[in-house]
C-alpha cells in the first residue's frame, strides 16, 4: 500500500489528460506551433519521439503515438476524439483565441457561456478543446458582436 494521509493533506496534485494520437509529430507541432504549448519532457526511443508532455501555463497534457497491432493497422479505430472535452480555464481565452488565429487555427468564434469567455476547437485527433475565462459581459454574447473589429 502506498502513502496514507490524514484528512487533511492532499496527495492527489494534478490530472493530466493523456491523448493517444495518430501523428506524434504533426501533433506536437499543433499543439505547440498552433497553441503556444511548450514539451517539458519526452521520451525518445530508438532516435524517435514516443511520448511527450506539453505544458501551456499551469496545464499540461501528454501525447503518445498509438501503436501498430500486429496485423499492421492502427490500434484505434473510428476517430479517437469523440466524446472527450478538454477545457482549460485561463486568465484570458480571448488572448488564446486571437493568439491560435494568428498562428493558422481555425478555433470557433468565442462566446459567453456561464459566465465565461469560451473558445473551443479539435486537435487533428479529433479531441475537443475549450479555452474558458471568466468574464461579467452578458451570456451568449458573440465575440464579433462584442467587439466588432474582430482577431487582433
Amino acid at each position: 500500500m502506498g502513502a496514507q494521509t490524514n484528512g487533511s493533506e492532499h496527495n492527489v496534485e494534478q490530472a493530466v489528460p493523456f491523448l493517444a494520437v495518430s501523428d506524434i509529430q504533426g501533433s506536437v507541432r499543433w499543439y505547440v506551433n498552433g497553441l503556444g504549448f511548450s514539451m517539458t519532457r519526452k521520451w525518445m526511443d530508438g532516435g524517435e519521439l514516443r511520448w511527450c508532455w506539453l505544458e501551456h501555463g499551469g496545464a499540461a497534457l501528454m501525447l503518445q503515438e498509438y501503436e501498430l497491432d500486429p496485423h499492421g493497422s492502427r490500434a484505434f479505430g473510428g476517430r479517437r476524439g469523440e466524446g472527450v472535452t478538454i477545457y482549460f480555464i485561463c486568465a484570458d481565452a480571448l488572448a488564446i483565441y486571437r493568439d491560435a488565429v494568428s498562428r493558422g487555427l481555425h478555433p470557433e468564434e468565442p462566446f459567453v457561456g456561464n459566465g465565461m469567455w469560451v473558445t473551443m476547437l479539435d486537435d487533428p485527433d479529433g479531441y475537443r478543446l475549450g479555452f474558458e475565462s471568466p468574464t461579467d459581459v452578458p451570456e451568449d454574447t458573440r465575440y464579433s458582436k462584442w467587439h466588432p473589429a474582430g482577431p487582433r
